[in-house]
């Protein structure tokens, strides 16, 4: 029978060695899991993605017409998560003096860096609807 035989360093080694790397990529788990909670609590719900992909691909907008446009939310929930946006400096409110007056939003330069990651997401569940509807 032939046997392989591998020299093992001390076992203290190995452990301290793989403690070591652990705590590296724990340290890099934890930054990574704080970065996808950060993003989570701006641009979870069911609005806000919606509200910024349509700011981004339509570019400035009325309260109403974005009350239009992002189907089947409420003008109080849309005021609520235009506020969200807005304190997240993610989109800016601009009130003109007309009559009647009027609130234009628009994304900021900041809100402009989630297009990668909208357009993604427009890929993705695009694809996604595909597979399902081919599976049923």
């Amino acid at each position: 029978m032939n046997e392989l035989l591998v020299e093992m360093p001390p076992v203290e080694e190995v452990i301290t060695s793989t403690t070591q790397e652990h705590a590296c990529d724990s340290g890099d788990h934890a930054q990574r899991l704080m970065g996808m909670r950060d993003a989570m609590d701006i641009l979870s719900g069911k609005w806000k993605i919606q509200i910024i992909a349509v700011l981004l691909f339509k570019g400035k907008m009325r309260f109403m017409d974005l009350l239009r446009v992002v189907d089947g939310i409420g003008a109080k929930m849309l005021s609520k998560e235009l506020q969200d946006l807005e304190m997240n400096q993610l989109i800016t409110r601009t009130v003109r003096n007309t009559k009647p007056i009027t609130v234009e939003y628009e994304i900021t330069p900041y809100g402009q860096t989630l297009e990668k990651i909208v357009t993604e997401i427009v890929g993705w569940g695009t694809e996604h609807r595909k597979t399902i509807m081919k599976a049923n």
